[in-house]
């Protein structure tokens, strides 16, 4: 890896940090060496989506833009099961309340039909009991 590409991964990933951060503050101190050997030939674009730019403007907190993403993982259905379920927890550890998430879901209804957002219900309700149970 040349001297430039070290400092811009390096750049992008204490922004990703941030957002880590923000998102579950639980992740705060998630390591990620080796990360940077699966990007050398990865486009500068690419890699500023994930970890820089794209994602880290200002406009949308996190709490929102995790709801935002569990609407979206909704309408996809069952084939988004472990990522509904990560970015339900990250939604309650970034301030939301059960109540709001099933509001989205709810609302995903009218777009990805009554079987996704039943899957979507019970999808957070496995996740919501896991979270009392550990809190308890």
């Amino acid at each position: 890896m040349n001297d430039a590409f070290t400092k811009m991964f390096q750049q992008m990933m204490e922004s990703s940090q941030e957002m880590v951060r923000a998102f579950n503050p639980a992740l705060e101190n998630l390591q990620v060496k080796g990360f940077d050997q699966f990007f050398p030939t990865m486009s500068k674009d690419m890699m500023e989506m994930w970890f820089g730019k794209t994602f880290n403007r200002e406009g949308l907190d996190a709490k929102t833009r995790l709801l935002v993403t569990i609407a979206a993982l909704t309408v996809l259905g069952a084939q988004a099961e472990p990522q509904l379920k990560l970015a339900v927890r990250h939604a309650l550890e970034a301030g939301a309340t059960q109540r709001e998430i099933a509001e989205v879901i709810w609302q995903m209804s009218m777009f990805g039909g009554l079987p996704a957002m039943q899957k979507a219900l019970e999808i957070a309700q496995t996740v919501f009991a896991e979270v009392e149970e550990k809190d308890a």
